[in-house]
């Protein structure tokens, strides 16, 4: 595997962390290489922290460096498309922050313009890559707690003095930035054969949702409800419910415990969960792996599934009548 050579485009505590996992990865053939902002002061100090090699004051300098080799875009919501799109024009591969776009037509166009580019691009919703994500299925397919009937997973954090949470020009709102997790967690276990959708949301006055409850049904009768919001912390639980007993996971967005319950809630067991570094390292690893293979897109979060979940956030947006004033 040749060294892989990773520029970050943002500044904020995302590119942070990635910064640290990249550096507490100590590989020799993945590099932390770059770091771009719209200040170069900002840059140069978080190179310095970071001990980054190249540090620009602008997205297009980093973009243009002929010696990187992934790129990733940790700015908001609002601007993942017009950047990811400049880096897929350059030649390069992309790791996007979740959401990966706005909405399900910017991602098809990102997805259609890669592939044409011949350049990775996946979405980094990081429990996709996670190691747990297998751990919670195996589970499932063991049968300890019989069918599984139905879930339900909350997400919520105190963000509402966050402006980027609280701003439209910015695609701010619960969804895009919590609910994303609930909606891919019920996902990855029950998949994609929806039936129905049915959302409500508390809306602010600027015209961003606060807090979501959303219902997913499945054609096979299977269930999920769904509960997000930046108002509030909540317990940030997800479980999975089947006849002989459920599943309880500590954390959908980063899971720290999965325990196993029976009829008359006794704890039967727990799964050991692999220490991580920061979560962050199974999918620069992904990219890492896929880009020596020079494959287009990563497995653990196939484009098709990109596009099935901004289908989704999409069509709850479209029941509480809520657009961006970007957006066509």
């Amino acid at each position: 595997m040749k060294q892989m050579k990773v520029g970050i485009v943002g500044t904020g505590l995302i590119a942070s962390l990635m910064a640290k996992t990249l550096n507490g990865l100590n590989d020799e053939n993945i590099k932390n290489y770059a770091v771009a902002s719209r200040t170069l002061t900002k840059a140069k100090a978080f190179a310095d922290e970071y001990k980054i090699e190249k540090a620009y004051g602008s997205y297009m300098e980093l973009i243009q460096d002929e010696d990187i080799d992934l790129i990733y875009i940790a700015v908001p919501h609002n601007e993942h498309y017009r950047i990811a799109k400049l880096c897929i024009e350059n030649k390069k591969n992309v790791l996007c922050e979740k959401p990966f776009t706005v909405n399900a037509e910017e991602t098809k166009d990102l997805l259609a313009l890669a592939k044409e580019n011949n350049v990775l691009i996946t979405e980094a919703i990081w429990t996709r890559y996670m190691p747990s994500r297998k751990l919670i299925n195996d589970v499932i397919a063991s049968g300890i707690i019989g069918q599984v009937d139905s879930i339900q997973a909350n997400l919520g954090y105190p963000l509402k003095d966050v402006k980027r949470m609280i701003s439209p020009e910015l695609a701010g709102g619960a969804l895009l930035d919590v609910g994303v997790y609930t909606v891919n967690f019920a996902l990855m276990v029950f998949g994609n054969d929806i039936k129905d959708i049915f959302a409500k949301a508390v809306i602010s006055d600027k015209g961003v949702d606060l807090t979501d409850s959303i219902t997913i049904t499945w054609n096979d009768g299977k269930m999920a409800v769904l509960h997000a919001s930046m108002m509030t912390p909540t317990d940030r639980c997800g479980f999975i419910y089947g006849e002989k007993g459920y599943i309880c996971v500590t954390n959908i967005n980063n899971p720290e415990a999965i325990k196993i319950y029976d009829v008359e809630h006794n704890l039967i067991k727990e799964v050991e969960i692999p220490k991580q570094l920061t979560g962050y390292e199974y999918e620069v690893l992904a990219c890492a792996k896929a880009i020596d293979k020079n494959e287009l897109e990563c497995e653990a979060m196939p484009h098709k599934e990109t596009i099935f979940v901004m289908e989704i956030l999409d069509k709850i947006r479209n029941q509480w009548n809520m657009k961006y004033p970007f957006e066509k």
